[in-house]
């Protein structure tokens, strides 16, 4: 390589410049990340720390994510953004460098609830819903775990039966996102014909939201449980399109893949604040960047950071081309959000006790990324199924 087109040397790299993964994208998809990174840095970070530690997250938000594009953007058509899946997953990146209750947020909103009528709704189920909740003028939940049936949902209580032309619904939902904000929820039931998808608007008689308290982890997202008590509706409130199991599951394997990227933003993030704090804290009369053993710290977490940047935009190109896998997302939820966790907790170490305060990111990002690593699939099922890949057996039956 000549001289005048070798790359200009720099003292100081941030961690995914090592790796140049700026060159894996086109100039939309940078452009899209970086007003995001504004918006994070300018409307959601000044506030994250008192809404993590109140636990709330203003319904409000819903409009101004709207305003931005963000709900359903890799969706087509309905007033959706219609980019494509590295865009999205991008957003995701930045989102939760934020706060994992940013993406969680968005995340249900497009990939769950939006998806869901997109994918398995009839035209009237899509032009009442999709427009409004691509604005945030509605907020959608997603209900399909219930207490006991979190990695087996094919043993779901919940019920629908037919009462003449209509549906009446019985059962309970747990752990369920954006439930007491939202204006309508997919609810997943087991029918005389198998599972099956109705869309329930929240102010339906006998259908109840409960906030769950005392959390310790995704603090500035609302998680709800859903009671669904006797509910009644109109035969046009089934999802025409999903008759099986497997409908509710892709709609999983879509919000899994924004998971790819996001739980990145929450790794890069906390190495970022590590970086600059352990550059400008003296130990020993010296900066704590100066000791090998931080610096072999931040070496490993950088290159960690890296891989997983790499596998996340190879996957997004697969998902773009010829379609991704569910197993090949599995790789990467699990990759990514183990790695994710990792980095944040080894961040926490190089912070010291100023690291146990909500001044600095890194165990914020750890307590939520413990809930990033059971939600839309166990660290445990995302290995089953990468295994059943590997030898055609399953071995969670």
């Amino acid at each position: 390589m000549s001289a005048t087109t070798a790359p200009a040397k720099k003292d100081l790299y941030s961690p995914l410049e090592l790796f140049a993964t700026d060159r894996l994208l086109d100039s939309d998809e940078r452009d899209i990340a970086a007003t995001v990174r504004k918006f994070v840095d300018t409307r959601l970070r000044p506030n994250v720390e008192d809404w993590f530690e109140s636990a709330t997250l203003p319904k409000e938000l819903g409009k101004e994510f709207g305003q931005m594009g963000l709900l359903g953007m890799h969706l087509q058509g309905y007033g959706c953004a219609g980019t494509n899946a590295v865009s999205y997953g991008l957003a995701c990146m930045e989102l939760e460098a934020g706060d994992s209750g940013f993406r969680s947020f968005v995340s249900v909103q497009g990939s769950l609830s939006m998806f869901s009528i997109y994918r398995y709704g009839s035209e009237e189920q899509k032009n009442e819903w999709l427009p409004r909740l691509a604005t945030g003028d509605a907020i959608g939940c997603f209900g399909l775990t219930e207490p006991d049936f979190g990695s087996n949902p094919a043993g779901m209580r919940t019920r629908a039966r037919r009462d003449g032309s209509d549906w009446v619904l019985d059962g309970t939902k747990m752990w369920i996102t954006n439930g007491n904000l939202a204006d309508v929820a997919t609810v997943w039931a087991q029918t005389d014909d198998g599972i099956r998808g109705f869309l329930v608007p929240t102010d339906t008689p006998g259908f109840t939201a409960n906030v769950i308290h005392k959390k310790l982890s995704l603090r500035a997202s609302v998680t709800s449980e859903l009671v669904l008590d006797n509910v009644r509706l109109p035969a046009s409130a089934q999802l025409p399109e999903a008759d099986s199991l497997g409908a509710p599951l892709s709609c999983l394997n879509e919000a899994r893949f924004g998971i790819v990227f996001g739980a990145l933003g929450a790794a890069r993030d906390s190495l970022e604040t590590a970086i600059s704090y352990a550059r400008e804290r003296e130990v020993f009369d010296r900066p704590l960047s100066s000791f090998q053993l931080t610096q072999e710290k931040l070496a490993n977490m950088a290159l960690e950071l890296g891989k997983g940047m790499l596998l996340a935009v190879h996957l997004g190109r697969m998902k773009d081309a010829e379609g991704a896998r569910p197993e090949q997302i599995s790789l990467g939820k699990l990759n990514n959000v183990r790695e994710a966790l990792s980095i944040a907790r080894e961040c926490r170490t190089l912070l010291g006790g100023s690291g146990i305060t909500l001044e600095y990111s890194p165990l914020r990002h750890a307590n939520n990324l413990e809930s990033v690593l059971t939600y839309e699939g166990t660290s445990e099922m995302h290995l089953l199924s990468i295994g059943k890949a590997l030898t055609g057996q399953a071995a969670f039956r």
